[in-house]
């Protein structure tokens, strides 16, 4: 393992994209968001994603050149054409005109469209709370999970983030999960290292429980809580693909298939200005006091701060350090 600063690791992944043929300010916008990823030890959406968007902006499989489109349908509804590119310039792009647009309405909805998947969804509610609003997100994903008791691939992991803000520019509240009972990528890692995963995480293509993480791959992941973690993942699966443009989670190729369409996959936020609820400030104070109370109890993401320098595989680094140089 080696040592490296977060703004090594900007620097080395912004120079991977724009070798590889993405422009300036998509380049600099995805290098950040991996960055902010291996801060919090987000292996899965750090570091670990950079070779694949860098093959895929080689193939055309995203688009490292457009420019995203923001419109307006309705004054509270801020839609973004992400044009088959980088679903965190789409964002940088919506932000501003959704979050003046919750300020007013007191709640707006930022739904992008045709974009690459944006890997941690946190990390964009996250700006939203920073910025003194609630932000709740859906994404979708490839197909990956059966329903209860069924074998066929319907929806992706599909996550679920959520933050608030404590009136001083952080976060009282954050979680991003998927509403499965593990990431995929936490699947993809173990096969890659040879290691087994724990009963409860997936079922082989014949429905039955596994510890292979290869059988895993080819068979489906648990929803969360069995039927519970079904119904969100369904009701991200409909926000994120019904209300921004993009597809059906079981038409989304792999992931990180160097060729093939684009993700085409959307991200749908929803932001609320917890200013028009006089009462507000006081409750979450009393339900924080409440949560923690007892020793080791916290709020979701209570605590959480970044890290700099963060530790990398040195087989990993030398690969980004590779790719910067085209």
């Amino acid at each position: 393992m080696v040592q490296v600063s977060l703004k090594e690791i900007e620097e080395t992944t912004q120079a991977a994209l724009l070798a590889h043929g993405a422009d300036a300010f998509p380049a600099a916008e995805v290098a950040r968001a991996v960055a902010a990823a291996e801060s919090f030890g987000n292996k899965i959406c750090g570091l670990y994603y950079v070779e694949s968007y860098c093959q895929q902006l080689r193939t055309g499989r995203v688009k490292g050149d457009v420019i995203p489109v923001v419109s307006t349908p309705r004054p509270s509804a801020i839609h973004v054409d992400a044009g088959f590119g980088f679903a965190q310039p789409a964002f940088a792009y919506g932000l501003a005109v959704a979050l003046d647009a919750a300020r007013q309405a007191g709640i707006a909805s930022l739904a992008i469209g045709h974009a690459h998947t944006c890997t941690s969804l946190g990390y964009f509610t996250e700006q939203i709370a920073r910025a003194g609003l609630i932000g709740i997100g859906f994404t979708n994903a490839s197909p990956i999970v059966a329903a209860p008791g069924g074998k066929t691939r319907v929806i992706g992991t599909n996550p679920i983030a959520f933050s608030v803000p404590d009136g001083r520019g952080g976060m009282a509240m954050h979680f991003d999960q998927s509403t499965t009972t593990v990431a995929l990528g936490k699947i993809t890692m173990a096969k890659a290292a040879g290691e087994s995963i724990p009963e409860g995480w997936a079922v082989d293509a014949d429905g039955n429980p596994t510890t292979d993480p290869a059988a895993a791959l080819a068979g489906s992941l648990v929803s969360t809580g069995g039927y519970k973690g079904w119904g969100f993942g369904l009701m991200a699966e409909i926000l994120a693909a019904g209300l921004t443009g993009g597809i059906l989670s079981k038409d989304v190729k792999p992931l990180k298939a160097p060729e093939g369409p684009p993700h085409d996959l959307g991200q749908y936020y929803i932001i609320i200005d917890p200013s028009t609820a006089p009462e507000f400030d006081t409750r979450l104070a009393a339900l924080s006091a409440a949560a923690t109370q007892d020793e080791g109890a916290r709020m979701p993401g209570q605590g959480r701060a970044p890290s700099d320098p963060v530790e990398v595989s040195e087989a990993t680094w030398d690969q980004i350090k590779a790719l910067a140089e085209g």
